[in-house]
């Protein structure tokens, strides 16, 4: 292992050693202090954000900045109640006995966090580690670079290193980093990335939170509000030019309303972005060359009924729609993770179940209908990571719903008080008094097997 990364290990396994993150208010002032940090920098994350990804200042505070405040106050209240040790209910059979549950840090955390939003989703797993009592090695993007060294400095204005520590690099750096066993690795990313993490922890066997992604169904039913309807999609899908994990990968539209659907989703583009995007200041820009390059192989011999303007100078990519007949087009293969959406109708109902089915387990699933039964059975028929009824995204915005994924889309929660549990060990265990020892435990069991299975019965 490289010895600059070693020696930062070995700094934090003495650190955790040293038991200094047990202290509850350690982690209290901790997390203040990274609060008062933040709101002294919002101007240089802004502008960070601008420089990687085009985000405007409203969208910066409202997606990344604001999100993160929310994190932090929740933890900052709740830290002494979540930790505190629990008694449960003692059972029969341990008559007399007091029994608790005890959280605990697990101890090394790795975090590897992604550029979509890159400060958000790199600071809202570190407030509930550090919450937790953990320590903490932050790997952010190398595509969201301005973020990235921003990171650095706040953390280390805020932290000492032996407690959080940001690690800036490449593809090379994450994988040095894999090698050494930690007591808990959180990664967010794709699908791909997040097996190679799965196979590295599992040689050490370290518990892992993996947020992914996948393409996630948005369905319009023929009872759905056209205008409402069109006005939240394009919303979440467009909101950080499409580079949101939980946005509407492709609509699955009714016949019925397809042609005043797609007519309304033009004019809500238009009416949230103007007839000339491009000179629009609060509409994104795409990471990087690599990720243009595959947006744009996605509209080769597609049916583009709006937009599909690109320029690579300054990796502007139009918000375009796509009317898709089948299924087994290459832009139906992976996440899109850009603002294409594609469009697909259906006349009878049965045939979404079809498609859901090929495209299961998504991180998000969301369906639009006015018919309020309908679009609770149809959310808890299938198995997706968090969803919506008439909305899109903004599941995300309650801490009190856990947010990750299932399957392919991930695995572990998190958000709020998630986030706390996440990282951390709910330790059990039991205080038996030594003033009595029932001998119904003890063999031999011959004489005493009736009576032991009628109290059995009672537990």
């Amino acid at each position: 292992m490289d010895k600059s990364l070693k020696s930062i290990i070995n700094n934090q396994i003495n650190y955790f050693s040293s038991k200094k993150t047990i202290d509850i208010d350690l982690r209290i002032n901790s997390l203040k202090n990274l609060l008062r940090e933040i709101k002294s920098s919002e101007d240089e994350i802004e502008s960070a954000l601008f420089k990687d990804l085009g985000k405007s200042k409203g969208e910066s505070y409202l997606t990344e900045i604001n999100f993160v405040y929310t994190e932090i106050n929740i933890a900052i209240k709740n830290i002494r109640r979540w930790a505190k040790r629990k008694s449960v209910r003692s059972s029969l059979i341990n008559f007399p006995s007091s029994d608790y549950i005890i959280p605990e840090p697990y101890g090394l955390t790795l975090h590897i966090s992604p550029w979509n939003y890159p400060f958000q989703l790199s600071i809202a797993p570190l407030i509930g580690a550090v919450a937790a009592g953990n320590t903490v090695v932050l790997k952010p993007s190398e595509y969201s670079k301005n973020t990235s060294l921003l990171l650095e400095k706040i953390l280390s204005n805020v932290f000492d290193p032996s407690h959080v520590v940001v690690v800036n690099g490449g593809v090379d750096i994450s994988t040095k980093l894999l090698e050494f066993k930690w007591d808990y690795i959180f990664f967010t990313g794709s699908i791909g990335v997040g097996k190679i993490i799965a196979k590295a922890a599992a040689k050490n066997l370290t518990p892992t939170t993996l947020e992914l992604g996948g393409k996630n169904p948005c369905i319009v039913d023929e009872t759905a509000s056209i205008e409402i309807s069109a006005k939240r999609i394009v919303w979440g899908k467009f909101t950080n030019c499409g580079q949101t994990c939980i946005a509407p990968d492709f609509i699955v539209v009714s016949k019925k309303i397809k042609e005043k659907f797609i007519y309304e989703l033009k004019k809500q583009i238009v009416k949230t972005y103007g007839n000339n995007v491009v000179d629009n200041d609060e509409y994104g820009r795409i990471i990087s060359d690599k990720h243009m390059n595959y947006l744009v192989s996605l509209l080769e011999k597609e049916n583009i009924i709006h937009g599909g303007k690109f320029n690579f100078d300054d990796k502007f990519f139009e918000p375009t729609l796509v009317e898709i007949n089948n299924l087994e087009s290459k832009i139906m293969e992976d996440e899109i993770f850009g603002p294409i959406l594609p469009i697909i109708d259906y006349d009878d109902f049965k045939e979404v179940h079809d498609i859901i089915k090929k495209y299961s387990h998504p991180l998000a699933l969301y369906i639009f209908t006015k018919k309020k039964k309908f679009g609770r059975k149809f959310l808890e028929s299938y198995p997706f990571g968090g969803g919506a009824i008439n909305d899109t995204v903004m599941h995300i915005a309650n801490d009190r719903l856990p947010f990750g994924g299932v399957g392919q889309s991930g695995m572990g929660k998190y958000h709020g008080e998630s986030t706390f549990n996440t990282f951390s060990h709910f330790k059990a265990y039991l205080n038996k008094p030594l003033w009595i020892d029932p001998p119904l435990r003890y063999p031999p069991f011959k004489n005493k097997i009736n009576f032991l299975k009628k109290i059995l019965k009672l537990i």
